[in-house]
């Protein structure tokens, strides 16, 4: 009778070892998926940046130190790096942005060009975008590290060497303001 007990203990035992090695599998897929979502909108940004400093570049072409930064933040966001580096150059990007759009206030015939609207509609997109993939990938990173700490997955997750993922997080209280990339559309 004891020898059952303990061969039911041992199959439960392995039960549970598979199905907790599968499960945090499938979370670190789901992170790796996250974070292939924020990295397309990332792109797709960078993709945008390039345009509009172009239209903004033909109305004020002596600001030609902020269309330097902008590129070379460009730069880096395409060569990749951590999450918290990414995360670091994206609030970058943000705050020249904000300060290219600063500069568009100041050129009304520039806010009435409608390639110019255009790119400025597609970037408030691509915010949005980058806004929702940054919740889902930042769940999937809660789930999986919530499994890797909790108890008895953490010994599965110590023992085949699943180590936390990192948030993709804004730095400071002010970059955490949604940006406002809408203007007042000339008449």
């Amino acid at each position: 009778m004891l020898g059952y007990i303990l061969l039911a203990i041992l199959v439960i035992a392995g039960f549970y070892l598979v199905y907790a090695y599968n499960a945090l599998v499938k979370n670190k897929n789901l992170v790796a998926e996250g974070w292939s979502g924020i990295d397309v909108q990332l792109r797709r940004r960078a993709d945008l940046i390039p345009n509009l400093v172009e239209t903004v570049k033909g109305y004020a072409a002596h600001e030609d130190k902020l269309f330097r930064d902008i590129a070379d933040l460009r730069a880096k966001s395409i060569s990749g790096g951590t999450v918290t580096e990414q995360s670091q150059v994206s609030q970058a990007i943000t705050g020249m942005l904000g300060r290219l759009f600063a500069v568009a206030e100041a050129y009304p015939e520039l806010k009435a060009d409608a390639n110019f609207r255009d790119l400025q509609e597609k970037l408030a997109g691509v915010e949005d975008e980058i806004q929702l993939s940054r919740r889902y990938y930042n769940g999937a990173v809660r789930n999986f590290n919530t499994m890797i700490e909790s108890f008895p997955s953490n010994l599965i997750a110590g023992f085949f060497r699943f180590i936390k993922a990192e948030f993709f997080e804004i730095g400071d209280q002010a970059a955490r303001q949604v940006p406002k990339v809408e203007f007042n559309k000339a008449s």
